[in-house]
């Protein structure tokens, strides 16, 4: 009964499988093998967008970090939500590899950026000129750090807002493919069509063992991320196990068939909770369940070997056995019904 997250999730065999053949022979190094080569092509087609540069990197923080520090010169301000990753989990990566570019914090309930909170702070930046700030880019992220997913027309309206100030855009999409399987919008529209110019698309989250490509809608943009990405010392030199993971992803569409299957098992778990009693803090838009529900039913959980994290303030060890604890559960591509069933089970009859 694993819970705590989607990185603790395996590969899925297609990655392995993947990984294995490519580690036949020789082939070029730094990105210049031929299975690099059909993932460009490949990601292009997928997001319509045959102009795009496409790159791999091993973190969602590198693909984060170094997409920014393209679009955010270092005097500049990043709007993101005040929950987004880059800013509660990436010990200021995009500030050090912007070269200091500010993240100035927005709200929104469950961890969607609110429009009237992006234009209040858009309002007040640079209210003083040289002394103050600039105005640098929006970064949105899809799926969000509370599970909830933007619509496209929600995107949509958010990139309007920063294009009308001449601001580029960058989707934080560690979890992009549970957002498309919950919208059922093409890549395409979750991202250029919707404004933005910078994309962290996620793998590692979705069966991956560990690759996140970065693909610049704007090619102008390239050289500059491959001087920051080998500067920043996260150029691989055996790129083709990147490759071969992120071809393994893309084949016959396993990304969303293993985004849809994590989505359905956390839509599983989150009915049985509430049937059960528990509350959800946020909506299960996509594969992360915010509930709260008694401490006896924690304890219960506990003693069945049930794992997941609990949210918000961290609850004291002793309490009463009615006390609401938060609790955050992710479900993954390897998530089954099984898992969610006996989670239940143990949880308590309705």
């Amino acid at each position: 009964m694993e819970f705590a997250s989607d990185n603790t999730s395996p590969a899925h065999p297609s990655v392995m499988e993947a990984l294995m053949r490519a580690n036949e022979g020789y082939t070029n190094s730094y990105g210049g093998d031929p299975i690099m080569e059909r993932v460009q092509a490949a990601i292009r087609d997928l997001f319509e967008a045959p102009q795009a540069a496409v790159y791999l990197v091993s973190t969602g923080t590198t693909a984060n970090a170094l997409a920014l520090a393209c679009l955010c010169p270092p005097w500049a301000t990043i709007y993101c939500h005040r929950n987004a990753h880059i800013e509660e989990d990436e010990c200021a990566a995009p500030e050090f590899y912007t070269g200091g570019a500010k993240l100035t914090l927005l709200d929104g309930a469950d961890a969607k950026v609110d429009p009237a909170s992006f234009r209040d702070a858009l309002a007040f930046t640079a209210r003083a000129g040289v002394h103050n700030v600039q105005k640098g880019a929006l970064s949105l992220t899809n799926t969000t750090e509370n599970g909830a997913v933007y619509s496209v027309a929600e995107l949509s309206a958010l990139c309007e807002i920063a294009k009308a100030h001449g601001l580029p855009a960058h989707l934080d999409g560690a979890r992009f493919a549970n957002a498309i399987a919950a919208t059922g919008a093409t890549p395409a529209e979750m991202t250029w069509k919707a404004g933005f110019d910078a994309l962290s698309f996620g793998g590692t989250k979705n069966g991956c063992m560990g690759v996140e490509a970065v693909v610049l809608f704007n090619p102008d943009q390239a050289w500059e991320f491959e001087l920051r990405r080998k500067r920043g010392g996260h150029l691989f030199s055996k790129h083709r196990y990147l490759s071969a993971q992120m071809e393994a992803y893309l084949k016959d569409g396993l990304w969303l068939k293993l985004a849809t299957h994590a989505n359905a098992m956390a839509s599983r778990l989150s009915d049985g909770l509430v049937a059960r009693g528990a509350v959800l803090d946020h909506p299960t838009d996509a594969n992360a369940v915010f509930a709260k529900w008694p401490r006896a039913a924690h304890e219960r959980l506990a003693d069945a070997g049930a794992h997941y994290y609990p949210w918000g303030t961290p609850a004291p060890e002793k309490g009463a056995p009615e006390d609401m604890i938060s609790a955050r559960l992710v479900t993954s591509w390897s998530t089954t019904a099984h898992d969610v069933d006996a989670f239940l089970t143990a949880y308590g009859h309705i």
